[in-house]
């Protein structure tokens, strides 16, 4: 298996950030582990209102958010558990999150920010 990337604090770019969080479905899946702090399968995102994302898709939504830093998947068997690192990235860029997804929101995206993105507890 190939080892799974994760950028340190340091290395989070806000640019990576803007373009995982472009995607409404990135958007979406990124507000429901935030939310749920820890999402332990892939399809437990995978519908999102009526639709519902194949697997494929999925797979390549959590490599980029994974890869911009605002999760961090861990192998557990044949089964990935996803948490969000919404403190790490609040603690880099103050209030991006929150505005990011609370834009999300207001153009019709799945739910509000939760307070963990605010405050960055996730």
């Amino acid at each position: 298996m190939r080892p799974l990337v994760h950028p340190a604090i340091d290395d989070i770019r806000p640019e990576a950030v803007l373009h995982a969080l472009s995607d409404p479905n990135r958007a979406a899946i990124f507000a429901r582990i935030t939310t749920a702090g820890c999402v332990d399968t892939c399809t437990a995102v995978a519908a999102l209102g009526e639709r519902v994302i194949p697997k494929s898709s999925l797979s390549s939504h959590f490599k980029v958010l994974r890869e911009a830093g605002l999760i961090r998947s861990e192998r557990h068997g044949v089964e990935m558990r996803n948490h969000s690192r919404c403190a790490e990235v609040n603690a880099r860029f103050p209030g991006l999150l929150a505005a990011i997804m609370t834009a999300y929101a207001a153009e019709g995206g799945s739910g509000a920010p939760s307070a963990d993105v605010e405050s960055g507890s996730a």
